[in-house]
């Protein structure tokens, strides 16, 4: 099958209809990218973009946004150019950073639905699974690069992956496309570098099939990590108490692969991502420490507690915002998350009888009291969250939708009798995404 053939038949598959945004370095493989997707977007009558990112790292580069503007006109794209400033720090290389400064920039620009469309290549899935074989990292890492994964608002798409880099350069002569070289790229101090000028050459040399097998083997790893994602969901609800907890003793009767599964997909949900050591300290320094101890893992901007045997992710990012009034139908960033408070003609979690001006939101208010839907008798509000298990860092962090001094519910946890509303009803829908 002819290059532009496959690349026809892929980009069919993952995205047959919508706008087509190509990330354009000017080099080769981005070169061959977009005027695969020019043609292609002729043919499918789609709108195409072409977006080059503008480091500024390199003195040589300086040439390069008129060079993509000029070889994307050839081509009939409108090409944008994106300049970035790339913030380096302690622990962070250049090559990490420029990476992230130039995802943000491409992101950006997206509209909801749009696909990014990037030229990685099999050659580039085999550097990018020998990286992750240095580092040591399990089944997500060996599982490379997806060909199609959410981006921002829309997608990325890989629709080369399955094509070596040789294959390119080919089409490239034939079709007498211009590109730039990047210096950089002969500087063997970066690691993919290294992997793509010394290393890669030598396997294939030896085994010309390397970067094929070694593309089946990340495909491989991508089928046992989906699957150890699905025994994750399916285990956790379970594992978890209403507050968000996970249950110790529930993890300790799994076995200790189901447990680090669980656990590593609990920790991801919540932005932790644990190499295994550290996950083994966690477990044996926090989970298994003695019972009247106050462990505490801090990790990045974030902190792992234990409390009345479950565990708990604290963000440190994102104060409390109360609000003095509530707009319906409008989502309010309350800084440790987002509500919204909305009105349905049935099926509501809110009776319809409330006084929207004098409906606010507070956090920590004392001496409140509360009597939560199907429950009798009221209690003080410290009590329901000794009983829902709440740790004490976690109170002053739950939203408290109030009329006037009286609580109408915790949000995310809880709606007082008097204001929930009857079954398959009219009333109002309160809607909670909280920070992650």
């Amino acid at each position: 099958m002819s290059l532009y053939s496959h690349f026809h038949q892929r980009l069919h598959d993952l995205y047959p209809q919508g706008p087509l945004y190509v990330a354009f370095s000017g080099g080769l493989d981005s070169t061959v990218l977009l005027a695969l997707a020019a043609r292609f977007a002729t043919e499918q009558q789609r709108d195409i973009v072409a977006l080059h990112v503008h480091h500024g790292l390199q003195t040589v580069a300086k040439a390069w946004p008129q060079h993509c503007v000029q070889v994307a006109n050839e081509l009939g794209v409108d090409c944008r150019i994106l300049s970035v400033k790339v913030e380096t720090g302690p622990r962070v290389s250049v090559e990490a950073a420029a990476r992230d400064a130039r995802y943000a920039a491409l992101v950006a620009e997206l509209p909801p639905g749009a696909a990014l469309l990037t030229g990685h290549h099999l050659d580039d899935q085999a550097e990018t699974l020998l990286l992750a074989l240095k580092r040591g990292a399990g089944i997500k890492g060996l599982a490379a690069m997806p060909e199609s994964k959410p981006l921002g608002w829309g997608v990325q798409l890989r629709p080369l992956l399955e094509r070596a880099r040789a294959e390119l350069e080919c089409f490239a002569t034939e079709q007498g496309l211009r590109w730039v070289e990047d210096p950089s790229n002969a500087d063997n101090r970066f690691d993919r570098n290294f992997l793509r000028n010394d290393i890669l050459p030598r396997l294939q040399t030896q085994w010309p099939a390397f970067a094929r097998t070694a593309s089946r083997s990340a495909a491989l790893c991508a089928e046992q990590l989906e699957l150890a994602q699905a025994l994750a969901e399916q285990d956790l609800p379970a594992l978890q108490n209403a507050g968000g907890g996970l249950s110790i003793a529930c993890l300790q009767s799994l076995s200790p692969a189901r447990r680090n599964n669980a656990l590593r997909h609990w920790l991801g949900e919540r932005g932790l991502h644990l190499s295994r050591s550290q996950l083994e300290v966690a477990w044996r320094e926090l989970a298994l420490a003695r019972e009247d101890a106050e462990p505490l893992l801090a990790i990045g901007g974030n902190e792992l507690r234990r409390y009345l045997g479950h565990l708990y992710v604290l963000a440190l990012q994102g104060e409390p915002v109360a609000l003095a009034a509530l707009q319906p139908e409008q989502w309010h960033d309350l800084g440790v998350g987002r509500l919204r408070l909305r009105q349905v003609p049935d099926g509501a979690n809110i009776c319809g009888a409330l006084a929207l001006n004098e409906l606010h939101i507070a956090f920590a208010v004392p001496g409140l009291r509360a009597r939560p839907a199907g429950r009798s008798g009221s209690r003080p509000l410290k009590k329901l969250w000794q009983e829902y298990g709440v740790p004490p860092w976690q109170r002053t962090r739950i939203p408290l939708l109030m009329q006037g001094d009286q609580l109408v519910a915790a949000v995310g946890m809880f709606i007082c009798a008097d204001y929930a509303a009857e079954a398959d009803q009219p009333g109002w829908q309160l809607e909670w995404i909280a920070e992650t």
